[in-house]
């Protein structure tokens, strides 16, 4: 009947609407949103894609919400367990013909999820000014970093199947070395006040980063830190040739400049005990991170000449002059090990030798590391490792292999721990390591939470602890907020390629990045780096394959898939046809994303009014393709972008 009201009750929420109605339209005047992909208000009802489904009682099954109409007196459930059992599985049908990146390699092997692809392609278009404001979304010291970072990201890269990755960690810090020599940096966002206090333990990367987050939100911050400058393990574990120190302190000030207060020279049990230091906050972050070296566990390294790698080295940061004489190992084959047996060089050693128990193919440091430290006379003996050390040379007999090296010192530079003096209080893993949630980083201890080289696995690279402070300041704001925390793994589409789907590209040498020379650099702590020119810079981002999906953000077929922790591999087998094409003028279109909803289809017909799409074959080969008869449609086309905009799941690109 004309102008008749319908009463239903969807999710508990009573709905009068006009008959007629669709249960999905009926469902928004009640603010609940119901899962679709191929519904579009202007177009009729076409059901594809089965994720709209709903339970509806006593009717024996499940209805597609889009083109379901409302009945008097219906009763129906959109979260019902059945209704989203059924919706999970046609979203896993649909993502097993979906080939593509949600996003880039390089983003998904970075520890804390930094955005490089993002970053690169501000880079690449002269944007460096966005291509820092990108990287501080994750971290606030990309100078820093960018040029101490092992960079797993560039591991990833999918160029190295086409020749070599992209230098994704130099170009992180030359946008940031451009945009402080420009004096253009973004300004960061405070909140307002909002009256909760946090005290951080440890001025290093982590502790930093989380202090960074919190001032961000609004909170009250005050970093600890026992040494005199903040940076932790960056200032006093990193040698000025790598990572000059006025850099660093440019990028600390600027964290100070958000309103957060440093407190140097403190140290727990000395200047206040750990519970006392508590009461004075809402909430505390202990990040004091791994300052003493591990021990070789080999007789005589307890005699005088016989240094911990990291003593070593804040020895020469602090303005020491150790005395380790003229012919010094290192023992060690990490990037510690190299900073060690590079700084000894440095400091007038003249003969210096690495010690590593595998082969240099086994060795943790970065080949540029161990090249570099070649260059500068560094002599490496692989498969040996330190049996004793003795004050003086007397005839030993021995049995096996062995070879006696006269040396005035020895280096340890095996690994790091933390000092637990002065956090009795706090769980302790078998390790000695500080035991904190694996995804949250709480400890037992209310309003507590620890990340860093200090908790469960110990001692990481700079950016895997930068990542567990990200996810600490969340926990911590949720818990000042009356929250809790609780992380949540992504669900992504990956595609799995071989050097085979690269053979049309183009092979393009990496950057090289001009150094000084080695006799010249040997003989003092200026950075050895000399940066790559912004003309270089430019071309090296310019590499980047874009693998990850544009259109990630709004992607609503990714963002139902999460709703239901949809498994994108469970029902994956052939894809369909795989091709990319331009002919629309103005967008590409990716057929490995597209999923056959045939919204674009109807949209050109339908709103559009050209028809320039439609579905060409049969079965499971059925794709997508235009028709373009007439040149009047190519600029109907190159105008209107309909199909692009309504598309949901980043298979239309516009480009033009």
């Amino acid at each position: 009947m004309e102008n008749e009201l319908i009463d239903l009750i969807i999710d508990d929420v009573p709905v009068r609407v006009p008959a007629g109605t669709t249960i999905l339209e009926a469902a928004k005047t009640a603010g609940i949103d119901i899962p679709n992909l191929c519904y579009l208000k202007e177009l009729g009802p076409y059901g594809a894609c089965g994720v709209c489904v709903v339970e509806v009682e006593n009717c024996p099954k499940m209805l597609r919400a889009c083109s379901a109409k409302v009945a008097p007196g219906m009763v129906v459930h959109t979260k019902s367990e059945k209704a989203l059992a059924t919706r999970k599985l046609a979203l896993e049908l649909l993502m097993g013909d979906h080939d593509g990146d949600c996003q880039g390699p390089c983003k998904l092997n970075c520890p804390a999820h930094t955005d490089c692809q993002k970053y690169v392609k501000e880079i690449a278009e002269g944007r460096f000014a966005d291509a820092v404001a990108t990287v501080k979304e994750t971290f606030p010291l990309p100078a820093a970093i960018g040029r101490v970072c092992p960079h797993p990201c560039e591991k990833a890269c999918r160029r190295n199947l086409v020749e070599q990755p992209i230098s994704i960690a130099q170009l992180k810090y030359f946008a940031a070395d451009q945009v402080r020599k420009d004096g253009n940096e973004r300004p960061i966002k405070v909140a307002a006040p909002t009256g909760k206090k946090v005290g951080i333990i440890g001025g290093g990367p982590a502790g930093l980063t989380a202090a960074f987050k919190l001032a961000q939100w609004g909170h009250d911050v005050t970093v600890y830190d026992q040494m005199p400058e903040m940076g932790g393990m960056l200032r006093y574990g990193i040698p000025e040739y790598r990572l000059p120190k006025a850099i660093l302190k440019a990028e600390t000030d600027a964290i100070a400049a958000l309103g957060v207060q440093f407190i140097n020279n403190f140290k727990i049990g000395r200047d206040a005990d750990f519970a006392k230091l508590r009461s004075w906050f809402d909430a505390v972050i202990v990040a004091n991170g791994a300052w003493k070296s591990t021990a070789m566990r080999v007789k005589g390294e307890e005699l005088k000449g016989v240094w911990g790698g990291i003593d070593f080295l804040r020895a020469v940061v602090t303005g020491e002059k150790p005395d380790i004489g003229e012919r010094v190992a290192i023992v060690g084959g990490g990037n510690t090990a190299m900073d060690a047996c590079r700084t000894a060089v440095r400091v007038g050693a003249k003969e210096v030798f690495v010690v590593y128990r595998r082969t240099r193919k086994e060795m943790p440091a970065e080949d540029i590391e161990i090249t570099e430290a070649e260059e500068e006379g560094v002599k490496f003996k692989f498969l040996y490792a330190p049996d004793e050390i003795r004050g003086r040379r007397k005839p030993v007999p021995v049995v096996g292999k062995f070879e006696e090296i006269a040396l005035d010192s020895v280096i340890a530079a095996i690994g790091q721990r933390n000092d637990p003096e002065g956090f009795a209080d706090l769980p302790q893993t078998p390790k000695g390591t500080i035991a904190a949630d694996e995804g949250n980083f709480a400890t037992t201890l209310p309003g507590v939470f620890a990340c860093g080289d200090t908790v469960n696995k110990g001692a990481g690279i700079a950016i895997g602890a930068i990542a567990q402070a990200n996810e600490a300041a969340l926990a911590v704001n949720a818990f000042l907020r009356g929250g809790e925390y609780k992380p949540i793994k992504p669900i992504l589409s990956e595609r799995n390629l071989t050097e085979k789907d690269f053979e049309d590209r183009p092979r393009i040498a990496r950057a090289v990045m001009p150094q000084r020379p080695a006799e010249e650099r040997k003989h003092d702590f200026k950075e050895v780096n000399l940066g790559l020119s912004v003309e270089a810079a430019q071309a090296e981002a310019k590499r980047c394959l874009e693998c990850g999906c544009h259109d990630f953000e709004d992607c609503k077929l990714i963002r139902y898939a999460n709703l239901v922790q949809a498994d994108t591999q469970r029902l994956r087998g052939d894809f369909h046809p795989g091709f990319t094409e331009q002919k629309l003028v103005t967008i590409e279109r990716n057929q490995r994303k597209c999923i056959l909803c045939n919204l674009c289809v109807r949209v050109c017909a339908e709103q559009a009014k050209q028809g320039l799409l439609g579905l060409v074959g049969r079965g499971f080969k059925t794709v997508i393709k235009p028709e373009f008869k007439d040149p009047a449609a190519t600029a109907v086309c190159k105008d209107c972008r309909l199909c692009a905009e309504n598309c949901p799941t980043g298979a239309l690109k516009i480009i033009g």
